[in-house]
């Protein structure tokens, strides 16, 4: 009697609510991989940016309510975003919105009332770290020791980013405590970020990046549309706010996503994650070329210990092959 075929990604179960899976492949990042990375990058780097010119008029709730709003609407426009998904992985597409999108995107732009957006741009480098303490935690894999290590270097990186606004004596400013609030925010969703960075693998390589994103952004709504409408009344109209909304909705929360779940789902969220890695150098220059920003110098090496110690973290890891998946 022949043995039963292995369970393919369509029929696998579905296992518990935190149930998340290694990449479809190990191979060496090639220019697939590494072009999916570059457009993430540079579109969440410049994110930072645009959260700022829109804070000038809209309150962060409304900023929320905005990009989330205009990345569903974007995604709802493509008929392969409307394809069915099976009842049974609602529950984890729900908490993906909530966590990848809900609550983050509410707390980056409260984070930034009191923060500069080089330094969040900077904080969010730290994504690589959570997402691999995440993949370690729930797939029960310890790190090697060369991962250790590239952990307790990021860590040490992103107390030097934190520094600066920390309230010492040789920094002891009437804003201080708003300051340290606003780094605690920004923390909050790094850590969301990691979890919900390795939930997307299994759904992307059951269903493809489309399905999943809009509908994970439509549960988003249920938490940002309360908000954004309780705030909206400490919010004003101006063309430039409303103007910076749309490449924030359209390619930060509606393509950027897409692509990130596209390769996370190829590459694993540890792996994946490094798209993170290059978006702080994106808000640096953004920050200080167009809003002249200041940038501390601890945060400037902070900042390359965060993507030094993120690099080492997620290098490759020898895994058993599995199917492709799909865009």
């Amino acid at each position: 009697m022949p043995a039963p075929p292995e369970p393919t990604l369509a029929t696998r179960p579905r296992g518990r609510l935190l149930a998340i899976g290694d990449g479809s492949s190990r191979d060496a990042f090639g220019s697939r991989e590494w072009g999916l990375l570059a457009t993430v990058a540079v579109i969440w780097g410049s994110s930072f940016l645009f959260i700022d010119v829109g804070l000038e008029s809209f309150s962060p709730g409304v900023v929320a309510l905005a990009r989330v709003g205009l990345g569903a609407l974007a995604l709802a426009v493509v008929p392969r975003a409307r394809r069915s998904v099976e009842r049974a992985d609602l529950p984890r597409i729900a908490l993906l919105g909530i966590t990848w999108m809900g609550l983050p995107l509410l707390l980056f732009p409260t984070a930034q009332q009191w923060i500069d957006s080089s330094v969040a741009g900077m904080l969010n480098a730290a994504v690589p770290l959570s997402t691999a303490v995440w993949a370690a935690a729930l797939l029960r894999r310890l790190p090697s020791r060369r991962q250790a290590v590239g952990l307790l270097l990021g860590f040490a990186g992103l107390v030097l980013v934190s520094l600066p606004e920390l309230p010492t004596d040789r920094l002891a400013t009437e804003g201080s405590g708003a300051a340290v609030l606003g780094v605690g925010l920004v923390l909050l969703a790094v850590l969301l970020y990691g979890l919900s960075a390795n939930l997307a693998v299994p759904l992307q390589q059951r269903y493809g990046a489309l399905p999943v994103l809009l509908r994970a952004q439509l549960f988003a709504m249920i938490v940002v549309v309360p908000v954004g409408l309780a705030t909206a009344g400490g919010s004003t109209w101006s063309w430039s706010s409303a103007l910076a909304m749309l490449p924030l909705g359209v390619l930060g929360t509606g393509l950027a996503f897409v692509l990130m779940t596209t390769l996370v789902g190829r590459v694993g969220g540890p792996r994946g994650s490094i798209a993170i890695y290059f978006t702080p150098l994106v808000a640096i220059a953004l920050g200080v070329a167009i809003r002249g920003e200041d940038v501390h110098p601890l945060a400037i090496v902070g900042s390359l210990l965060v993507i030094g110690g993120a690099w080492i973290t997620s290098r490759r890891v020898e895994l058993p092959a599995s199917p492709a998946g799909r865009a």
